[in-house]
């Protein structure tokens, strides 16, 4: 898909989605055998739940059907959330990933797995977890160092909850 494509179907969609208390983060075309594959991807600081993307995807759905945006031949639409492993892009990403742990590829070069802590407009306060027992250190890290930046799945981690009872 062309990027005029991609721009003039974001340009459509967008303040829809916006309307239901979304983001649109993504938007991508696939062609499959014959069919094509539309899919959205929307989250918003307080996550979207089953409901709330059920609603977004048949008022998609509507609006698509009432025009020739996707042009003639059929497609499937799928309408989701960034998942658990969300590659952070904006801003906004950053900010609704503090207290996760985030693998960093820094520009200079080498990687950093930290838990982002506070996110302002120059870049990150970091908790850098100490390695074989030792105490975790601060880091401050500006937005320019950040190559990429991956939110990581922690899967043994206790929920602050659980720490202060």
């Amino acid at each position: 898909m062309s990027t005029t494509q991609s721009e003039r179907l974001r340009a459509f969609l967008e303040p829809l989605v916006s309307s239901q208390g979304l983001d649109l983060e993504e938007i991508e075309v696939d062609s499959v055998g014959r069919k094509r594959v539309l899919r959205v991807v929307v989250d918003s600081d307080t996550g979207a739940d089953l409901d709330r993307i059920a609603d977004v995807s048949r008022a998609l759905s509507a609006k698509l059907d009432e025009t020739d945006a996707m042009g003639e031949g059929e497609y499937t639409l799928e309408v989701g959330t960034p998942g658990a492993e969300r590659l952070l892009k904006e801003h906004r990403h950053y900010v609704r990933a503090v207290d996760r742990l985030v693998k960093f590829e820094l520009a200079e070069g080498g990687e950093l797995v930290a838990r982002i802590l506070k996110v302002d407009d120059d870049g990150l306060d970091l908790e850098v977890p100490g390695v074989k027992g030792r105490k975790a250190t601060s880091r401050r890290l500006a937005f320019p160092e950040i190559e990429k930046a991956r939110v990581q799945v922690e899967f043994n981690r206790k929920d602050k909850k659980e720490e202060e009872a």
